[in-house]
Order: C-alpha cells, then structure tokens, then sequence
C-alpha cells in the first residue's frame, strides 16, 4: 500500500508543479506559495476530521512536537524557495533539481537516522544525480 501512496505523491506532485508554473506568471512567488499552504492547511485539517484523527493531538509528545514544528519550518523555506525558483526558470529545469532531494534525503537517512547505505543505494544517488545533470545542462 505504501508503494501506491507514494507512486500517488510523485503524480500530485508532478501536476502540482505545472499547476503552480501557469499560476505563478505574474503573482509574487512569496504570495502564490502562502496561498497554497493555505489551501493545503484547509485540506489537510479537513482529512484530520473526516477522519476523526483530532483526537490525538493530546497524544503528541514534546519530541515529537519539536521535530513536526522544524519539518513544517523546512517545508515552508523548501515552497518558498521552489516557488521563486519555477518563477525564474522553466519547470523542466527546475522540478529535476529539486527532486536531488532524493539523493540528500538518502544521504541524510545514512548519517542521522543510521539507515541501510547500499550499493544499490548508492549507484541509485548517482544516476539520480548524473540524470538531473544531463536534464539541466
């Protein structure tokens, strides 16, 4: 099931990304991305209560909290920069470049959550990277 989520997350996003380069054209990029999180905080707490998932927020520990605040930090900065980076340039060169975050999201599971480095792994960062070099150039 994970599989058929994420392969669903890669479609969104691929059409998230040729939405918001015809919607950028002519909108502050800074502005175009707080009107899409708040689009996405709209859907978001909608699902938390159509599925009854409210509850649990007396559940969340401090950790927990800490770490959810800083990833919803790193996401903001990541829109906010991808956003200004498809007003500047075609969405053919950028969407490759952010999608590195494969590889330093690989390489960050390796060093801070001391997750499996494979071979496999490994020649699978590097056709990600020479692939988004070839697309870029």
């Amino acid at each position: 099931m994970w599989f058929l989520f994420a392969l669903l997350s890669a479609i969104f996003a691929a059409l998230a990304s040729i939405l918001a380069k015809v919607g950028i054209d002519g909108v502050n990029s800074n502005l175009a991305t707080a009107i899409r999180t708040v689009v996405v905080v709209i859907m978001a707490w909608g699902m938390v209560f159509l599925t009854h998932a409210q509850s649990g927020i007396s559940d969340i520990g401090k950790k927990s909290w800490i770490f959810l605040i800083l990833s919803g930090l790193a996401t903001g900065a990541s829109w906010l920069c991808y956003y200004r980076a498809l007003q500047l340039g075609d969405a053919s060169k950028v969407v490759p470049i952010d999608k590195l975050s494969v590889v330093i999201t690989l390489v960050m599971a390796f060093i801070f959550l001391h997750e499996e480095f494979t071979a496999k792994s490994l020649i699978g960062c590097i056709l990600i990277g020479a692939g988004t070099l070839i697309m870029v150039l």
